[in-house]
């Protein structure tokens, strides 16, 4: 099932509404209550990257955080890109990529299914929470500058 679909039925688990709509501004994505409006004018995957951040909107945020010269307005959207972030890009999935041989940042956006640009702003988050690389399930290594898994042998 491809990520957008798996993603709807995280919602309707949620009991959240999710509609495709027409925006009358550049929004890709918006949450009020339960109902989630997507914009019909982009791609699946960038539904998908764009439907995983208002989960966590929904799931992290409080209140209306649309002015964003608001500190915590800020802070709380970044907590819920990280969380869209590991909900699409988990790091055992760049270790999956890494062991199907998956080279390129296309191709493992590809293979992830987010776009590029989401994929980089989660290398981008990656890089300030951990750092230049980070260990994981104790065999592997991932560094994100430049990127690549390294596989740990005993």
């Amino acid at each position: 099932m491809a990520p957008y679909d798996l993603l709807i039925e995280q919602a309707l688990g949620y009991g959240l509404v999710v509609k495709e709509k027409t925006f009358l501004s550049n929004a890709k994505g918006l949450i009020k209550g339960s109902k989630i409006g997507i914009s019909k004018e982009m791609s699946t995957v960038e539904k998908a990257c764009t439907l995983a951040e208002e989960i966590a909107h929904y799931l992290l945020s409080v209140g209306n955080i649309l002015d964003q010269t608001d500190i915590r307005n800020r802070k709380q959207e970044l907590i819920a890109r990280q969380w869209a972030y590991q909900c699409m890009i988990p790091l055992d999935r760049i270790v999956q990529a890494y062991k199907k041989r998956i080279t390129g940042r296309y191709d493992l956006a590809e293979f992830l299914g987010v776009t590029e640009e989401f994929l980089q702003n989660a290398i981008d988050r990656y890089t300030s929470k951990y750092g230049i690389y980070v260990n994981v399930d104790e065999q592997y290594t991932i560094r994100f500058d430049p990127l690549g898994v390294v596989e740990m042998f005993p």
